[in-house]
């Protein structure tokens, strides 16, 4: 009879075995399990609002009451939808054209601006650039009825595409000029710029060859930022258009209904003209947030 002995695996002081349990991991896994319930309970509640909508978007009219919100439609209809659709095609092209050129141009003119104000210090630079972001802290509401004399009135813009255009490229020169300002200051080393001074480049010839090549992270931020703010702007288009080439923003007043609201066709059109916005976060938002952190983090 033959016996087989096992000799033990001697263990050296301070290392476990990898059978032996993590001392805290239960605590770990608990803690891990509480964040994504939290996260879940956060995601249920900021996205009721969009369920509800979809919902009541489905609904006739006999449906829509408060104390069937929740409930999914008995009667599917996707009249509110077409309504919706008929009524917002035409201004959600104008409100294309009106964020596209005024997010384009204001980049443009900021990405210059914040070049010479972050490289290119001259007296005074500092009171000019405080003077220049001033726009920034305008209150929109108290200026409406003098810019609306202003340009209507006294220069002869009429009230559209074109003045809004105008009106959202000026006032967002100073937040776009603030974020290459500040994206430049960290971005760009002094050091490349003094060696194109050696060379002979000029201010045009250093901001086009060396800067505007380095310049996409901060592009991708004012272009988002600036296409949102002008295609949900409501306040402009109120005082600067009408019902007859307003954006889509003006159309959605419209398809409210007034005294008697059509919640199926507001619901379906608020959903419709939020799409553009939604999709340009999903396929850039990355962009986006690495963009906002490259200048700090450079």
């Amino acid at each position: 009879m033959t016996t087989s002995t096992v000799d033990a695996i001697p263990v050296i002081p301070g290392q476990t075995n990898a059978n032996t349990p993590k001392p805290g991991g239960g605590r770990a896994t608990s803690a891990r399990i509480v964040k994504y319930v939290l996260l879940f309970i956060f995601l249920v509640i900021v996205l009721i609002p969009a369920y509800v909508m979809i919902v009541t978007s489905f609904k006739p009219g006999a449906e829509i009451s408060a104390s069937r919100s929740w409930q999914l439609p008995i009667n599917w209809t996707g009249q509110g939808w077409s309504k919706a659709w008929d009524t917002l095609k035409a201004p959600m092209g104008r409100s294309l054209a009106i964020a596209s050129v005024a997010a384009i141009i204001s980049s443009m003119l900021g990405s210059m601006n914040g070049f010479v104000f972050a490289k290119w210090r001259f007296p005074g630079s500092n009171m000019v650039f405080t003077l220049f972001l001033f726009g920034m802290f305008l209150p929109y509401p108290a200026i409406m009825i003098p810019l609306q004399q202003l340009l209507i009135n006294d220069i002869g813009l009429s009230q559209g595409v074109v003045t809004l255009m105008v009106v959202h490229t000026i006032f967002g020169i100073p937040i776009c000029s603030l974020i290459f300002r500040n994206y430049y200051a960290t971005a760009v080393p002094n050091e490349i710029l003094e060696a194109a001074r050696v060379d002979g480049a000029g201010m045009w010839k250093t901001y086009t060859s060396i800067v505007l090549p380095v310049s996409i992270p901060g592009f991708v931020v004012t272009l988002i930022w600036q296409f949102t703010s002008a295609w949900n702007d409501f306040l402009f288009a109120l005082f600067l258009s009408n019902s007859t080439n307003g954006p889509a923003t003006y159309a959605l007043q419209q398809l409210s209904g007034g005294q008697n609201p059509d919640y199926a066709s507001s619901m379906a059109g608020a959903l419709i003209s939020s799409l553009p916005t939604l999709v340009i976060y999903i396929v850039l938002g990355r962009y986006f947030i690495s963009g906002m952190m490259s200048g700090s983090v450079k």
